[in-house]
């Protein structure tokens, strides 16, 4: 099995060899940078000194031309075949509580969201342990690579992993999912992942703001805050953005929660209403809904956020560019 060792440090860690370097070194507990685990983000990029390793992606975003030529690597991406020596910047903060672990589980039911958001749930056999609004990571049979998705339900002693999908046109994950995969499938599961996830301590309200398949971790993150007894003390805005109003969903999910309109708001908004349809509540973006919503008072809320990137980049630019929120109070996983 091959050996780790990160230059300029005591670190070393062996690899699986069918682990990528940041799967084996979250697993020995170090802080690696991450996001997306996909390639997309480049936020894992090393530097391989000695050593060889297969290359998942070649082409992976997440690298650059300027990358490429001065030898980085992305450790999401990467499988050592030989010992190796990286160079790589260790963060506390991405440390896991809980290191990533690699099972099997199976597919024990189903159940439609939307027209075309479904609910997948999972069974393991030992404890389904994570934070709310982290993201696991499926190995689907006969589909090349792997999907990330988020856990909609809370950690839990029955092994329970509940995901909730977006059937995506021509693509290969959601068709396995949706077509395929029948109550009795087992498929590998790698996690948790993921530094979005629930704080309790902040003595701030709560905004989750969610659009397509981002409901799930944002749900996650409302049923912990519920189970946290954080409800009453602070005020959750729970804002979804959907293309047109069949698009909309989460208000049944949150009516099941105590202090739902007292304590906890749902505000959906369609970007692309057909009068036809009947919708008569809010028009528009999510970003610009949220902003009407909570004014002068932005800078006082905690933020949650997941969905589309053009969604999350707008959201970015009207919290901080425009409105100066700390960075340290919006959470979020970037994927692409």
């Amino acid at each position: 099995m091959p050996e780790i060792l990160l230059d300029g440090s005591a670190h070393r860690f062996a690899c699986d060899p069918d682990d990528t370097v940041l799967g084996a070194g979250l697993r020995a507990g170090l802080g690696m940078p991450y996001e997306c685990t996909a390639g997309a983000c480049g936020t894992c990029k090393f530097e391989l000194l000695e050593g060889t390793v297969d290359v998942l992606w070649e082409d992976a975003p997440g690298l650059s031309a300027r990358d490429r030529a001065k030898g980085r690597q992305l450790a999401c991406q990467c499988r050592p075949t030989s010992d190796c020596r990286i160079k790589i910047r260790l963060d506390d903060a991405c440390r896991p509580e809980q290191p990533p672990l690699k099972q099997v589980v199976t597919l024990v039911a189903t159940d439609d969201v939307t027209h075309d958001i479904r609910e997948f749930r999972f069974r393991a056999a030992s404890s389904a342990v994570f934070r709310p609004g982290q993201f696991a990571v499926l190995q689907l049979p006969g589909i090349a690579g792997t999907r990330a998705y988020s856990m909609a339900n809370l950690p839990n002693d029955d092994g329970d992993w509940h995901f909730q999908v977006r059937r995506v046109e021509r693509g290969a994950g959601s068709a396995m999912l949706f077509d395929r995969l029948k109550p009795g499938d087992r498929v590998t599961l790698d996690g948790p992942y993921g530094m979005a996830f629930l704080r309790t301590e902040p003595a701030r309200d709560v905004v989750c703001i969610a659009g397509g398949s981002g409901l799930a971790p944002m749900l996650s993150i409302a049923r912990g805050m519920t189970d946290a007894g954080m409800l009453g003390a602070h005020r959750l805005h729970f804002f979804y953005g959907a293309r047109t109003p069949r698009d909309v969903c989460g208000d049944a999910q949150l009516r099941a929660l105590p202090g739902y309109g007292e304590h906890l708001t749902f505000h959906p908004a369609v970007s692309s209403p057909d009068g036809a349809d009947g919708w008569s509540g809010r028009t528009g973006f999510v970003h610009q809904y949220v902003e009407d919503v909570l004014g002068a008072n932005l800078a006082a809320h905690e933020y949650y956020l997941a969905g589309p990137p053009p969604m999350i980049q707008a959201l970015l630019d009207m919290l901080h560019t425009r409105h100066r929120v700390p960075m340290s109070q919006v959470h979020f996983d970037r994927f692409f």
